[in-house]
């Protein structure tokens, strides 16, 4: 096969999320409908308007050395934790090159790709309020390499030995999206075997939550925390800040074929395009959107009528979630009505830079499982949401389980960045 034209496969996972500290318990926490917000209890949260979050759900130090992990911002921990349990997932130990396996990669020829929308934010905020509270000479050394947005990436790359590239799309809320499509090109167009690709963001930080709060993006509904993410309900009213990371590792069909690996599924290609309507608004009639899902469509050879199931990007805003719906009707017509639509946010919140890397996790795993996961809290389906699409709510909804079938994860950010990525049964 033509190197401008490779088959890109998945056959990694990982993730940390409000669900579970890996893959495995985020799936079945997905699956049972399982909600991952809570009330902060910090001692700044009683003076926000927003007092909830999705916080991990198990934390770093629980899984990183203490000494590696203090050098590290919090996002480049979660996205240091994900790729880790992806990297062993896909059959490797160490750095490519240094464990002389039979089927190990080439380090020329290894890629990583880590998006985070915001970056090391906490650590610019606390290191901040480190030289105003105690003076220059305590600020830390590690300030700058831990507040960097491509510090998740480098230091995935450093684990995993990788010398083909290692970059960072920052693209709002569709960076890990961006993030995993960028990494689907380098390998089909021969720039890498092998790309370690997701998204992770660490921002539930006063700061960051008093502005979204502000600018009314976010639920206050401290009252009821797991029911306050709730896509497509008549009463949402904003989302809810998660915390994580989610990462994959991509492959060519050619090179995991040689290896023996585990195939989860195909990772088929990508669409992205952008509004041109406002910095934070969506457009509201869904014109980027239905722009990125034909991109998709024009530039590789999925077919509409495999499309079963589509993890929405559906924050739990009045204006985006029926965008989105209304794209996805206006580029697949009829063949909308076979595709089951899950918005996994009502579990998770939203990870912000990291949700297209969790929620390629869950695509791919609703595709290997074939099981689309719920949409929790939804007691009023919006009407406009009824009539567009598919709504999977309540319970998990079995795939066909016979056949090639397909699956859509939907991204879109601030500043009108829209990412759409497809993924394929084998």
């Amino acid at each position: 096969m033509s190197p401008t034209n490779r088959t890109v496969v998945v056959t990694g996972i990982g993730a940390t999320t409000p669900l579970g500290g890996d893959a495995a318990s985020t799936w079945e926490g997905l699956v049972a409908g399982k909600s991952g917000v809570k009330v902060l209890e910090h001692e700044w949260a009683a003076e926000q308007a927003v007092r909830i979050a999705a916080r991990v759900a198990v934390e770093p130090l629980e899984v990183l050395p203490r000494p590696q992990a203090r050098k590290l911002d919090r996002s480049a921990q979660f996205a240091l934790i994900a790729a880790q349990e992806a990297w062993k997932d896909a059959g490797f130990s160490g750095k490519a090159g240094e464990d002389g396996s039979e089927g190990d990669v080439d380090p020329d020829r290894l890629g990583a790709v880590i998006a985070s929308g915001i970056g090391g934010v906490t650590t610019l905020l606390d290191q901040y309020d480190v030289l105003k509270e105690k003076g220059v000479r305590r600020v830390s050394p590690h300030t700058v390499p831990m507040l960097m947005p491509n510090s998740p990436s480098a230091n995935v790359g450093l684990l995993v030995g990788a010398r083909a590239g290692v970059h960072t799309p920052v693209s709002a809320c569709a960076s890990g999206a961006e993030a995993i499509g960028y990494a689907i090109e380098m390998i089909r167009t021969g720039r890498a075997d092998i790309v370690v690709a997701g998204g992770t963001e660490a921002a539930i930080h006063p700061l960051p939550i008093a502005a979204f709060g502000n600018m009314m993006a976010m639920s206050k509904n401290n009252d009821d925390p797991q029911g306050a993410s709730r896509p497509y309900d008549v009463a949402r009213d904003g989302f809810v800040m998660g915390e994580g990371a989610g990462v994959i590792v991509l492959e060519s069909a050619e090179h995991a074929a040689q290896r023996g690996a585990r195939v989860y599924a195909e990772a088929v290609g990508q669409g992205i395009s952008s509004d041109a309507h406002d910095i934070v608004q969506p457009e509201p009639e869904g014109r980027g959107i239905a722009h990125a899902l034909q991109n998709l469509l024009d530039s590789t050879d999925l077919n509409p009528a495999e499309i079963v199931h589509v993890n929405a990007h559906a924050t739990s805003t009045p204006a985006g979630d029926v965008a989105e719906l209304k794209a996805l009707r206006k580029v697949f017509g009829d063949d909308t009505d076979h595709m089951a639509i899950s918005a996994t946010k009502s579990m998770t919140g939203h990870l912000l830079g990291g949700a297209g890397g969790v929620e390629s996790v869950a695509t791919v795993l609703a595709l290997y499982n074939r099981i689309a996961p719920p949409t929790i809290n939804v007691e009023n389906l919006d009407p406009e949401a009824e009539a567009a699409a598919d709504i999977v709510r309540g319970e998990a909804r079995k795939l066909p389980v016979e056949g090639r079938i397909a699956a859509l994860n939907d991204s879109f950010g601030f500043g009108g960045h829209n990412v759409v990525l497809a993924f394929r049964t084998v």
